[in-house]
């Protein structure tokens, strides 16, 4: 077939022939043009009259949701927006505090540590405080410090919520006695010494070891080889006088190998003196170098020598080692110690979420308000339209708009689940807390890494200039992916408890309040799809938020049954942990199935109680796109189970891009809606005055 056949072949199926010169056809063709200017320009190409213009122009305008900005933000913030205000205001009165474009990674560290000793003496904002009083509070205080500089929101989360929340979480009264106020006003600046080189996910694999000495009435610390250096430790290359060293406890005893591993426990070691801040004996200290980002974050490696401290210096809420050498312990075995010790550690996980949804925030207010400033091409001898007038754009867009608002409610439940959890202590909902922070860090932290990428070449080739911020944000968060817990692994974990929940079903158990849509995904959502709503593809009905619940959770349902044959078939021939590698990526989709059902009933509980009716309708605009732009991703899984039938499915498709037209009539309002100060925003292409951006960016350059 030449080209001419494949040209006539295509047009045929379109029912348009371009060799028939008819009028009918010719009509035809006219008017598809005339739409698809339209689409573009609302102008018609002839109009008879200055008032059809004036007409049509103004009716391009009409915004079908009327949002105040105000409204809407003070819904959105949240009860600690205060606290944040207060931290961009005191780095906004405190320019020699703010971190230049261009910076050594020396002098970073440095200013990095100045920022941190500011805010907290100067600026009287005490995070530890709020680690114990109001964790909410607590993530807020990072959220807005990391839009600062997002090295300061890490170091201040190594140095309260890892350093500080060991202590306060895995010691006792007399570990909080000693070390509060010194970790509160940063006197007592530490490390979490946990990643071996060799070991990461893996805590139980680690190697360092803490031997008790009952002659001395101490620990010996050591790094018995170079697999067991404790790398990537933050503050630990610089600034840190203490360490919380996780290594394997191991007792003398009377047994045939005359020793007893005890399991990984948690040890307060100093390693710099107090006043002279030299590195103690026994203790080696090496800088990790310079990183793709975070660089204000002194990472370092750290190797022990025979390093003896008290048996105070044992963090021990969970097991114990006396005068004599007896260990004592309220949980009876490792495997329980050592969950236990994990599940107090979940604060990490929850932060990097909720501040992860920030820097999506910065970075799509920034993508959206240039789009919206930036005009290129158009209709012929007419004026350019905005980037974002066309589909593509919008597509890039109006989807990761949707998931950010999606992400921000979802990040406010984990919190206030969290709070609860340390306030109740209540074992299902630690259980419960562990798992969704797993998910929502993962999920989170790699849709916000994809994004940045998306955002930055949205807008071309100023989205590469430094000083509009792509690149910083796409290179300091991106270890967000890593660390706390490697995304996979994580993901592994909620897929883990899900089989665990639905092990638990089948056995007349209860289910954790997460979980509580699988008692009757079981039944209803495996049966046989209804042939009639399989097709229905009216708007009210795609629109309907049972409709889109029932269809997430479905899939999940689908997957955790589909998985749990699979595993069970397996098993029998590989072993347990052969048929898991085996499932590995059906069981990630299920984890991300799952994690996606909860942001999207969060989502729809935050539009059912908003209390104003435009911001409440703007919500479930931004809801449904959000909801069916995931359906559509999926489509293919829907129409494999004959959930969705071809009608319906292309019924979806037209929706999802006309939610995302109806989202770029608003997407002003909803990224003002997020109330970021242009000086925490500071990209000149992203002011909230759209008109003063390019002479602010043209100033920056010199002119």
């Amino acid at each position: 077939m030449d080209n001419n056949q494949i040209g006539q072949s295509f047009w045929d199926k379109g029912n348009i022939n371009i060799a028939n010169n008819d009028e009918e056809h010719e009509e035809k063709m006219s008017r598809r043009i005339q739409k698809l200017n339209l689409h573009l320009n609302p102008q018609l190409p002839f109009c008879p009259n200055e008032e059809t213009i004036h007409f049509l122009d103004c009716a391009s305008r009409i915004r079908t949701i009327d949002v105040e900005t105000k409204v809407l933000s003070e819904y959105m913030r949240g009860k600690h927006w205060d606290i944040q205000e207060r931290v961009y205001e005191y780095f906004n009165s405190r320019p020699d505090l703010q971190t230049p474009l261009e910076i050594s990674k020396d002098d970073h560290r440095e200013l990095c540590m100045k920022q941190l000793v500011g805010v907290v003496r100067e600026g009287g904002i005490r995070p530890f405080r709020y680690v114990v009083e109001d964790p909410a509070k607590y993530f807020a205080v990072v959220e807005a410090v990391g839009s600062v500089d997002m090295s300061l929101g890490i170091k201040m989360g190594v140095q309260y919520s890892l350093w500080g929340g060991s202590v306060l979480n895995l010691g006792t009264k007399k570990h909080r006695d000693k070390f509060f106020d010194g970790i509160d006003n940063v006197d007592y600046p530490g490390c979490f010494a946990m990643t071996e080189l060799h070991h990461g996910s893996n805590v139980q694999g680690i190697q360092t070891i803490a031997t008790f000495d009952p002659i001395t009435d101490e620990f010996i610390i050591n790094t018995p080889n170079d697999g067991a250096i404790k790398w990537w430790i933050g503050n630990a290359a610089v600034h840190g006088k203490f360490a919380t060293v996780f290594a394997k406890l191991i007792l003398p005893t009377h047994d045939t190998k005359g020793i007893s591993d005890m399991g990984v426990h948690a040890f307060i070691v100093p390693i710099r003196d107090m006043k002279s801040h030299k590195t103690l004996p026994g203790v080696e200290i090496q800088d990790c170098g310079h990183k793709v980002g975070l660089n204000g974050v002194d990472n370092g490696a750290l190797r022990f020598r025979s390093v003896r401290i008290p048996r105070d210096n044992l963090l021990n809420r969970f097991g114990d080692v006396s005068r004599d050498g007896k260990y004592t312990s309220s949980l009876p075995t490792i495997n329980k110690r050592f969950a236990a010790t994990l599940g107090e550690l979940v604060g990490g996980r929850v932060g990097l979420a909720y501040s992860s949804v920030g820097v999506l925030k910065i970075a799509a207010t920034i993508a959206i308000r240039y789009s919206l400033l930036r005009q290129q091409f158009g209709p012929p001898k007419q004026p350019e339209i905005s980037i974002l007038d066309y589909q593509s754009h919008q597509h890039k867009l109006m989807p990761m708009l949707a998931s950010n608002y999606a992400f921000h409610f979802a990040a406010l439940h984990l919190v206030e689940k969290y709070s609860e959890m340390k306030k109740s202590h209540d074992e299902e909902l630690i259980g419960d807390v562990h798992t969704l922070s797993a998910g929502l860090k993962s999920y989170i932290t790699s849709y916000t890494a994809k994004s940045l990428s998306i955002c930055r070449e949205a807008c071309g080739g100023h989205g590469y200039a430094a000083v509009n911020r792509f690149g910083s944000l796409r290179n300091d968060h991106d270890i967000f992916q890593t660390f706390e817990g490697d995304n996979t692994v994580l993901l592994q974990q909620v897929a883990g408890y899900l089989l665990k929940q639905y092990q638990e079903k089948f056995k007349g158990g209860t289910l954790a309040v997460t979980w509580n849509y699988l008692r009757e995904s079981m039944n209803t959502y495996l049966s046989q799809p209804n042939p009639v709503t399989t097709r229905w593809e009216g708007e009210d009905h795609l629109r309907n938020q049972n409709f889109q619940l029932d269809a997430f959770r479905y899939r999940t349902s689908r997957l955790l049954q589909s998985v749990a044959v699979r595993l069970r078939k397996h098993s029998k021939n590989l072993g347990s942990f052969g048929a898991w590698n085996r499932c590995l990526n059906h069981l990630l989709t299920l984890a991300e199935s799952h994690i996606e059902s909860v942001i999207l009933a969060k989502f729809i509980d935050a539009v059912r109680s908003c209390p104003d009716p435009n911001s409440r309708a703007a919500l479930k605009l931004v809801c449904d796109l959000y909801a069916m732009d995931r359906i559509w991703n999926d489509i293919g899984t829907y129409r494999n189970v004959d959930y969705v039938a071809p009608n319906k499915a292309k019924a979806i498709h037209k929706l999802t891009e006309y939610l995302c037209f109806q989202v770029k009539n608003i997407a002003r309002e909803l990224v003002d809606a997020f109330d970021l100060p242009d000086y925490v925003t500071r990209a000149p292409i992203g002011m909230q005055a759209t008109e003063e951006a390019y002479s602010n960016y043209t100033q920056f350059v010199g002119f």
